[in-house]
């Protein structure tokens, strides 16, 4: 495997992505990975190798731009706030951006693309299934459901892998997503889990005010759904 940095601009911003590629010339299917709100991490990094072992060339996407990065809850919020709440605009452009990097990477098949993410890395593949952008798929793990409205036609198949118990995304808003992808007329799928909370494919999450605490078999078996549903949409044996 070969791992490194790699920066890329956004929306008119430096970022710096992280890229993790099997050994070989390929081309191998890409994987943009959307981090959550504290901003790109050790964690999606991690993840990013996880599936270039699995024979994916996978990219850390980085939407708060080069250096920017949160410690603590009010920084994450500082950062993530203003692109959540322009998620047509700002958010969708910087992910796009992301996307194009991916896509410019040696080995990358540009024609197999697709996206997974963790919290609101989690909404943001989501945000790029909603944009119409051109992916075969997408997997949201305890996401932010809650959809925007784009003037797009969806083509990407849906895996959402929630917890039962997320205060950020409860049954009811699970409900809610499925209705909206049905709207939009997706091939979607959401594996919900029992007695699990947000951030449960976090080690060490372990917060009772905001519902987060890390569950080792939702991770384990959202993890084994995500192989899954990678292979299948690219038809990978």
């Amino acid at each position: 495997m070969k791992t490194e940095f790699v920066d890329y601009v956004a929306d008119g911003i430096t970022c710096e992505g992280f890229l993790a590629s099997p050994d070989g010339p390929g081309p191998f299917p890409g994987v943009l990975v959307c981090h959550a709100w504290m901003g790109q991490a050790e964690y999606e990094q991690e993840k990013a190798k996880a599936l270039a072992r699995l024979g994916y060339v996978a990219f850390c996407a980085d939407v708060y731009g080069k250096g920017n990065r949160a410690s603590d809850t009010a920084g994450a919020q500082a950062l993530m706030n203003p692109l959540a709440g322009d998620r047509t605009g700002a958010l969708a452009r910087r992910l796009a951006g992301s996307l194009q990097a991916l896509k410019a990477q040696p080995g990358v098949d540009a024609g197999r693309l697709g996206a997974v993410g963790f919290c609101f890395g989690g909404l943001c593949a989501l945000d790029m299934v909603r944009a119409g952008a051109d992916l075969r798929g997408v997997v949201a793990f305890h996401a932010i459901l809650g959809g925007v409205e784009f003037d797009a036609e969806p083509t990407a198949s849906v895996l959402a892998c929630q917890g039962w118990e997320d205060p950020m995304a409860n049954p009811d808003a699970i409900r809610a997503f499925g209705d909206e992808m049905t709207k939009l007329g997706v091939d979607w799928q959401v594996h919900a889990y029992g007695n699990t909370h947000h951030a449960f494919t976090t080690p060490g999450a372990n917060n009772d005010q905001l519902g987060l605490h890390y569950d080792e078999r939702a991770d384990r078996r959202s993890w084994r759904a995500m192989r899954g549903f990678l292979s299948e949409v690219f038809s990978v044996q």
